[in-house]
């Protein structure tokens, strides 16, 4: 891949170097200057600290996963700077839960397993298998084998040198506590973008796509083949499962909770093919097969399907709509439709959830069930299931509620009940944890309020253990109502019984006096676009940081953020969050119509609530901060660039900005389906329009900027930031710029880093709006 720009850059080629020398220094010097001007600060100093406190809390709730009967946790705390992974008992855990009359809580009794903070020690990992020098591992997840004699005792853990998106996975003995080195027979998939998981019950094979060499990656740097390999094989002896063809994004394979093979590929972004590998379906082995396959040739015993993509022949297909989400439970098949699809002479509208017995369907019997239908204000947010049931998460003017659909029961279930009973039909349970219900007499503050007197409050429902039992973990949270989190069980019927709370998040910032509302404001369009307002009423306008995202179906929802807490709110900002199209929060069409060239409408959307905001009397232009982050970060680029009045401040974080030359960097070429291709003459003319880099001119003023990167994000390339704030000073515009070494996408690779970031956004915002001027 060229590393040159194309020749209507507005940046220099070497800025474009991750980390070549002339980019490294220029990264350095800014980073110098942030440093002299924010770091210095007693007042940043302190804000530092206290983010950091709040991001060390000892008493947050610690997230677990079941398996084989015991509860997984990754930490981190200020002792553990990149984090521990350890387990407990139930018992301990439940003990553990909030104050009762009767008990008090006990501490829960941890096992560590694995000290991140060790593994730069020699030999700690295993030689041939070691991080880059300098790169710290981080924490990227791991797999307990739940099933088989290895029950409990053996993990893949997935570790990513310096944060970013490529990461190495490795085999872990959790009774003796180190890795399986591969010259011992333990599992190993190489540094790259890519997964393993594993094959079989027993833990003697694992699923694995990885970089296997030339041509085995996708210009977006995914994948393009899974192979299963068994314990002491080779990559090039191990059988190949599924190859994409040469334009595809990526391929995938996995194992579901019930034991079923399932190979996927995405020709893009937006659409998925899908196979059912039956255990007995012979797959092609050795480099030969795998060669023949990543080069559009179907070897033996193999199909070729559309665009080159080529799995074994006795693969079954699970013939979907390819833009469509697939589920599955136990015997069960459930199809989220984006787009309108017909079948069976009945065109079912987009946001649809449909479902259907699975091997009735794979068979060609489709009989399939109406479960959800959207509504002008809700869509459906997930799906999943429990052994028995279908917990759906809907978004009801962007307040979740959670409804339960439960199956018939099967003929041979109703048979061997003894009973004549029919098997019946699905059955449905609404379920309102939160309040989200509209409530009656309550008045609006303005005329821009939407449903007043809701619940602004998220609420999600997690299968505790899919496979086999029918307990859900519950967690809700608000934008001033700290996280709770709680377990319950649904019964035969689908009712919600036996709930209690396991966990309950202590406030982390001073939220006496804060208002939380939601408005609407009117696009060009006519569209309403809602948002979030949370803050203090305040007789003067007060500093406003809004965030907007915009894109991908991304919902921003009500949650508790303790750093915007007790960075802003506590210190008498007022923050928004805009809900523009382009995100999912009223389903496929609301996202569709922010794409390609609908993008201006995410502009659109976002200047109008900004505008509202003025109206309303809220704020002033000069007293607002626009935050984007990744998609978001375009989105607040395009309008610093388009609307610079609009604005007083503005941070973009890990941003796409350059987008005549995205699809080169990183996994840019994934997203066409999303922005536009610029390789296209007849879309870049629209798609320029929307790139920042493009659109700042000569003798234009803009607001403060501030760009945050990272060096080892290997998803959007810091190129983008590094770019955008080169152009600026060009401009003569003030810029502050600041790149942080690892981390990758997500931000800082440890807590003391993510703290020093937040600081510097909250106190470059309060400083840059006109009230800190």
């Amino acid at each position: 891949m060229s590393e040159s720009p194309p020749d209507d850059a507005v940046a220099p080629a070497w800025l474009y170097e991750a980390d070549g020398e002339r980019a490294t220094a220029w990264v350095d010097a800014h980073n110098e200057r942030t440093r002299h001007e924010y770091a210095s600060s007693p007042d940043f100093m302190r804000l530092t600290d206290d983010l950091k406190s709040v991001l060390d809390c000892p008493d947050r709730i610690p997230a677990v996963a079941d398996r084989a009967g015991m509860l997984y946790n990754f930490w981190t705390d200020a002792d553990h700077p990149h984090g521990i992974w350890r387990r407990t008992s139930w018992e301990s855990y439940a003990a553990s839960a909030p104050s009762r009359a009767d008990q008090a809580p006990a501490p829960t009794a941890w096992e560590t397993l694995l000290d991140l903070e060790a593994l730069n020690a020699p030999g700690a990992l295993p030689a041939e298998v070691g991080c880059g020098s300098g790169e710290h591992p981080a924490w990227g997840g791991a797999q307990v084998l739940a099933t088989g004699p290895r029950s409990g005792r053996r993990a893949l853990v997935c570790l990513s040198p310096g944060g970013g998106d490529a990461s190495l996975t490795l085999e872990y003995d959790l009774d003796a506590r180190r890795f399986i080195a591969p010259a011992d027979g333990g599992f190993h998939r190489p540094v790259s973008k890519g997964t393993m998981t594993w094959g079989d019950d027993a833990g003697e094979s694992v699923i694995v796509s990885t970089d296997f060499g030339p041509g085995t990656v996708s210009r977006a740097g995914y994948p393009r083949q899974v192979r299963r390999l068994r314990r002491g094989q080779a990559p090039d002896e191990a059988e190949v499962l599924v190859t994409a063809g040469a334009d595809a994004v990526a391929a995938f394979a996995f194992r579901d909770p019930w034991g079923r093979t399932w190979l996927t590929t995405m020709p893009s972004f937006q659409h998925t093919r899908i196979w059912l590998l039956p255990d007995d379906a012979g797959c092609p082995a050795g480099t030969g097969p795998a060669r023949a396959a990543l080069s559009g040739i179907a070897p033996t015993g193999t199909v070729a399907a559309p665009d080159g993509d080529t799995v074994p022949a006795g693969a079954i297909p699970l013939k979907v709509p390819e833009d469509s989400l697939a589920g599955v439970g136990r015997d069960w098949l459930t199809i989220q439709l984006r787009s309108p699809w017909e079948a069976d002479g009945v065109t079912h509208p987009a946001g649809t959830l449909l479902g259907a017995g699975l091997a009735e369907y794979l068979a060609g019997r489709r009989q399939l069930e109406v479960l959800f239908t959207p509504s002008a204000s809700s869509t459906l947010l997930s799906a999943a299931w429990t052994a028995g049931h279908l917990v759906l998460t809907v978004l009801d003017d962007v307040a979740t509620r959670l409804e339960v659909c439960t199956p018939p029961r099967r003929r041979d279930e109703v048979e061997a009940s003894g009973t004549r009973a029919a098997p019946g039909s699905w059955g449905h349970h609404w379920i309102d944890l939160t309040g989200a219900a509209d409530r009656l007499g309550c008045p609006a503050v303005d005329d821009t309020e939407l449903r007043p007197g809701r619940a602004l409050l998220s609420v999600s429902a997690t299968p505790l253990r899919p496979a086999d039992t029918d307990y859900l973990w519950i967690s809700a949270s608000g934008w001033t109502t700290p996280s709770t989190l709680a377990v319950a069980r649904l019964t035969p019927s689908g009712e919600m019984t036996g709930m209690a709370v396991v966990r309950q998040a202590p406030a982390r910032f001073d939220a006496r006096g804060v208002r939380v509302s939601q408005h609407v404001a009117t696009s060009a369009d006519g569209t309403r676009v809602p948002y979030f307002q949370i803050g203090r009423p305040a007789p003067s306008s007060p500093p406003v940081l809004v965030h907007a995202y915009g894109a991908f179906g991304k919902s921003l929802m009500p949650g508790y953020e303790p750093v915007t807490g007790k960075a802003w709110l506590e210190r008498g900002g007022t923050y928004v969050v805009a809900n523009v199209r382009g995100g999912g929060e009223y389903g496929p069409s609301w996202h569709l119509a922010g794409t390609g060239a609908g993008r201006r409408r995410v502009v659109e959307d976002l200047t109008a609530v900004l505008d509202s905001l003025v109206a309303r009397g809220v704020t002033t232009p000069e007293d607002i901060c626009l935050y984007g982050s990744s998609a978001g970060g375009l989105l607040a680029g395009e309008v610093l660039a388009r609307y610079p009045e609009r604005i007083g401040a503005a941070v973009l974080e890990a941003p796409l900005a350059d987008m005549r030359r995205y699809t080169q960097l990183s996994a840019g070429a994934a997203w066409t389906a999303e922005f536009g291709d610029p390789d296209d003459p007849e879309q870049w003319t629209w798609l320029r329009e929307h790139s920042p880099l493009h659109l700042l001119q000569t003798g234009q003023a803009y607001p403060p900027v501030l760009l945050l990167a990272s060096a080892a994000d290997d998803r959007v390339h810091p190129a983008h930031a590094r770019a955008l704030a080169h152009r600026l000073e060009q401009l003569g515009q003030k810029v502050t710029y600041f790149e942080t070494a690892a981390g990758g996408h997500g931000g800082g690779a440890t807590h003391a880093q993510q703290a020093f970031v937040s600081a510097l956004m909250h106190d470059f915002a309060r400083r840059h709006t006109r009230r800190g001027r």
